[in-house]
């Protein structure tokens, strides 16, 4: 199965196009939930692609607001590269989503998520238990932590979730990105939120913890509600067992739209499966 078979083609993408501000991709990423935004630039009338501009980009470079600036160049991929070949760059390069270019046209963009879809349908191998393929290290918050320090959890680990355990350590929800950022309310002009996340007599409030929450997101131009993480978590876990295959737990992740499920030993907590584990089956 080549590339071409599974990407999203350039029909179906919305792009930021050169000259263009942070405020575009802000707009972009609320709307619409993804990581990362491609870059094009016209040229003598033709469409040219240029890069990337990431959430961390955006937060690593707070006060750029010029979309050249931005912009970075990742690793790309061709129409006719195979899905084995793919996934094993973005598994070596950690990224999320390879552009998919024809010379200097962007052609498509191939996610995590498509390769996923490609085991769920039996396209590509997904025969390998998953409990060879799982993280054994779990993120994890506590239900009453204050949504902006589980955010920062988030960010921290380095992960897109946070199992939540309630005060007997028992697995009660897991809270995402996606949870986050359908809560985030986008400040426009303001450089910080500047408020702490709690009262001054909390047992939440220290110096140096302040409402900027949003890994995702800049802190400038975000603010995010401080109730508990329970508030905003999802209460409804899908869990698989390790003798699941890639094949059944890619359809759970498409057929739920999640990008990670708890793996358990019979009622016990012993990993996560992410979208990018099954990857390293194929």
């Amino acid at each position: 199965m080549n590339v071409a078979d599974a990407m999203t083609p350039r029909s179906d993408l919305v792009v930021v196009e050169i000259p263009g501000s942070r405020n575009d991709v802000l707009e972009y990423l609320q709307e619409y939930g993804f990581s990362s935004v491609p870059v094009v630039k016209n040229v003598d009338g033709e469409e040219v692609y240029r890069g990337l501009v990431s959430r961390d980009d955006l937060i690593d470079q707070p006060d750029e607001d010029q979309l050249a600036l931005l912009m970075r160049e990742v690793p790309a991929t061709s129409a006719d590269a195979t899905i084995e070949a793919a996934a094993e760059t973005m598994i070596t390069e950690r990224s999320r989503r390879l552009p998919v270019v024809d010379g200097d046209e962007l052609v498509g963009i191939l996610t995590v998520t498509d390769v996923v879809r490609a085991i769920a349908r039996g396209e590509v191998d997904g025969d390998r238990a998953v409990g060879e393929l799982a993280t054994r290290e779990v993120n994890a918050t506590h239900v009453e932590t204050p949504l902006p320090v589980a955010e920062r959890e988030i960010g921290l680990a380095g992960v897109p979730y946070a199992v939540v355990l309630d005060d007997d350590a028992d697995m009660a929800g897991i809270l995402t990105e996606v949870d986050v950022l359908e809560v985030a309310r986008v400040v426009e002009g303001e450089a910080s939120t500047g408020d702490s996340i709690a009262e001054q007599d909390s047992e939440w409030s220290w110096e140096g913890i302040k409402a900027t929450g949003a890994r995702y997101l800049p802190t400038r131009n975000v603010e995010i509600p401080a109730g508990a993480t329970r508030h905003f978590m999802t209460n409804e876990v899908v869990t698989v067992a390790g003798t699941r295959t890639a094949k059944e737990v890619a359809q759970e992740l498409i057929s739920n739209d999640v990008e990670q499920v708890p793996l358990v030993n019979g009622t016990e907590l012993s990993g996560v499966v992410r979208d990018i584990d099954l990857l390293e089956g194929i």
